[in-house]
């Protein structure tokens, strides 16, 4: 006869002080690894930098100020942030679920695409209404493209990291097709969708530059995703689901609710993250304009374990750097490629805990 275990009661353990209290020192850690591996990748650069003849000082000196030297520089950096901690709070979420979703990408596609086609469709209505309808109905079509893999996962176990790779490419090549095709605007040399309204662009906060409304968005999702993984039942449930799927499950926790659910909320941010792209920056939908901004969410979520506010200081760390490249290239001569070496490297260690998640789960398993 089975032993059967006690029920624990999720509501019980989510205000107990202990759990609460475990939040603090984990930030902390996340905060300190991140620290080192942006020093590591410092040195690593720096040593590019001198065997190619340049000054790794004023490189960075250049960086720094291309970054943060000025009004300009600080909003430049947090526009190059904000999609980034979008996809970052996304993939933090599911993998902290111990779920891999890496389809936030195609989430990001169809929503920005979505968002552009309200922008230029519902050209009559006002700002009020076109802007809060052009957010809602990218989140749903983000949020619903990842549904798909999620029912797979949770309810046939197939693997999602292999769904959501493919679907990434399902949903890039589908938004090609549709501004090549039944949405394309005659005379532009590049695919691209035609312009979206004066009413559905976002607020700019710095001008010139152009941050906009979507960052204030991007900061709300991230402060939400805190509350949400720190003090609330579902983010006790997340956290015992990615902890031990089987122990969550005779414990009463609907393991699929949960799977289910963090998916579906990252194709939600996948999609806000591609519309604010659409309605902030380019004012239109441009084929491939992402460059993988979901897949460097997914290195700073992996680099900071998961941690959501450790997904926050990288996400403005990951602007600094590219917002300030194209300066310090022009400024010092050095090329912007090394910020893809410094990227290199973050994504080496990156890398080395997506491969200890992979390993935990085959053993949980």
């Amino acid at each position: 006869m089975q032993a059967e275990l006690p029920h624990l009661d999720p509501a019980a353990s989510q205000i107990n002080v202990e759990d609460s209290a475990e939040q603090i020192p984990s930030a902390i850690l996340s905060l300190s690894r991140m620290l080192l591996t942006l020093f590591i990748a410092l040195l690593m650069g720096a040593l590019v930098i001198w065997i190619s003849g340049k000054n790794p000082v004023e490189a960075y000196r250049a960086l720094l100020q291309a970054s943060l030297g000025s009004r300009t520089a600080i909003a430049n950096s947090l526009l190059a942030a904000t999609p980034i901690l979008f996809t970052g709070m996304a993939a933090a979420i599911a993998f902290r679920a111990g779920i891999f979703n890496v389809g936030v990408e195609g989430s990001l596609y169809l929503g920005g695409f979505a968002a552009a086609w309200v922008g230029f469709t519902f050209t009559t209505l006002p700002p009020l209404l076109i802007i809060p309808l052009s957010l809602l109905t990218a989140g749903i079509v983000g949020g619903v493209w990842c549904y798909f893999p999620a029912i797979l996962r949770s309810r046939l176990q197939v693997d999602e990291l292999v769904t959501t790779i493919l679907l990434n490419y399902v949903a890039i090549l589908f938004t090609e097709y549709l501004v090549n095709g039944p949405f394309l605007v005659p005379g532009l040399a590049n695919a691209m969708s035609p312009q979206i309204s004066e009413s559905a662009r976002l607020l700019r906060l710095l001008p010139p530059s152009q941050l906009n409304a979507s960052f204030l968005f991007a900061l709300l999702a991230a402060l939400f995703t805190i509350y949400l993984m720190t003090r609330t039942k579902f983010g006790y449930e997340i956290r015992m689901v990615g902890d031990n799927p089987q122990f969550a499950r005779w414990s009463g926790i609907n393991v699929v609710n949960v799977i289910e659910k963090v998916m579906v909320y990252g194709g939600i941010f996948g999609g806000l993250a591609g519309a604010g792209q659409v309605m902030g920056v380019h004012y239109r939908f441009i084929a491939g304009f992402s460059s993988g901004l979901a897949f460097t969410g997914i290195t700073v979520a992996l680099l900071v374990r998961n941690s959501p506010l450790g997904v926050l200081l990288a996400s403005l760390l990951f602007g600094m750097l590219r917002s300030g490249s194209a300066t310090m290239e022009i400024m010092t001569d050095v090329p912007r490629d090394l910020i893809r070496v410094l990227e290199a490297t973050i994504i080496f260690f990156a890398a080395i805990e997506f491969g200890n998640l992979l390993w935990r789960r085959h053993r949980e398993h």
